[in-house]
């Protein structure tokens, strides 16, 4: 079966170096030297100065809105993965949702300001497809309302835009390292902070509030272990290859499919791009479903992704109409995407993709 993603696996000896070293100093989790590494390199690679290595994406979108100290209302994005609406509902707050940009699918500034009230205290955009939010716009919005703003960057690590890593701007941004992504840790995630006391918020909410017996602060155990920032350690040097490689994979589709018969969402002005996903956008749902069973039968997986649109998820207790990412929510379909897909599995792709056009 071919699947949307596949993930990279290093050399094994390269990893195994890293295992021995653990076996030898048996320290396994709680902040070990191979977790305090892999958060320098990081430093390095993004131009970072302050970062937390964390468990995964998701409770690290928690953290965030706890060390703002958010209780009210945070506007977000119908079109993302779950794990954004989630961690607003879970840490008690009210999503309210602004509909998307047409043309790139994410968060519309210009439907934000509207939707802010007396119980608005932040915006919580997420980087589609690793195609960036617009930052500027969204960045103006906040210091006109005195919002905060978090990034949900799950998609956009390697992504730059004015020179600076995507991870750079907000209040607080954060990734996932989950093993789909460019770049993996197995499972993983990542926090960014400018703030200096905000950092230390995240870095005591990562190890339960307290260091040793010193109780400090509430918090979660958001830990990540030596094994896991071990594969960090081997697949962050290759980053740059597997962007590479993404981007020649990505021409080809942009090559072989009928882009005329399709919406494909167009890439913001000004950033260097990853290459996470190719998404298209097809004429109804039915045609989607359509070409889905026609690739499932050549054993070749796409998925609907993102879907639904998070403003029609059946335990909200009330929501917004959003038009545009409910219709593309029904219509977007990414295809399989990953540094060593074949080229002769494009040319099936495409054909079939082609042919149902």
């Amino acid at each position: 079966m071919i699947n949307i993603t596949k993930s990279y696996l290093p050399p094994l000896e390269e990893y195994v170096k890293h295992l021995e070293g653990i076996w030898e100093r048996v320290h396994l989790t709680n902040n070990g030297p191979l977790v305090r590494q892999l958060e320098e390199e990081l430093k390095s690679y993004l131009g970072i100065e302050h970062l937390h290595f964390c468990s995964n994406g998701t409770i690290v979108l928690q953290m965030a809105i706890k060390a703002l100290g958010l209780t009210k209302e945070i506007i977000t994005t119908p079109f993302s993965y779950c794990a954004s609406t989630h961690a607003i509902l879970w840490e008690n707050c009210t999503p309210v949702f602004a509909d998307v940009r047409a043309e790139d699918f994410t968060i519309d500034p210009d439907k934000i300001e509207a939707l802010i009230t007396e119980n608005t205290e932040a915006i919580l955009a997420t980087h589609v497809y690793g195609n960036l939010c617009q930052i500027d716009a969204i960045e103006a919005l906040a210091r006109k309302h005195n919002l905060k703003v978090i990034y949900d960057g799950a998609h956009s690590f390697g992504v730059t835009y004015k020179g600076k890593s995507a991870l750079a701007y907000g209040d607080i941004s954060t990734c996932s390292f989950h093993a789909t992504k460019v770049f993996h840790t197995v499972e993983g995630g990542l926090v960014v902070s400018h703030d200096p006391e905000v950092t230390e918020k995240l870095n005591l909410y990562r190890s339960f509030g307290h260091r040793f017996d010193d109780y400090i602060d509430i918090g979660i155990n958001g830990k990540n272990s030596e094994f896991h920032a071990a594969m960090g350690l081997c697949t962050l040097p290759k980053v740059p290859e597997l962007i590479e490689a993404r981007k020649h994979r990505f021409a080809l589709y942009d090559t072989k499919l009928n882009t005329a018969r399709l919406q494909r969402p167009v890439i913001q002005p000004g950033i260097s791009y990853n290459y996470a996903y190719y998404p298209i956008v097809l004429e109804s749902e039915a045609k989607l479903l359509e070409v889905k069973t026609a690739l499932e039968q050549i054993q070749v997986n796409p998925r609907r992704y993102f879907y639904p649109s998070l403003n029609t998820l059946p335990f909200l207790k009330s929501t917004q109409p959003c038009p545009i990412s409910e219709d593309i929510a029904l219509r977007v379909l990414c295809l399989p995407m990953y540094p060593d897909l074949e080229e002769e599995v494009i040319d099936q792709v495409c054909t079939i993709v082609n042919k149902l056009l």
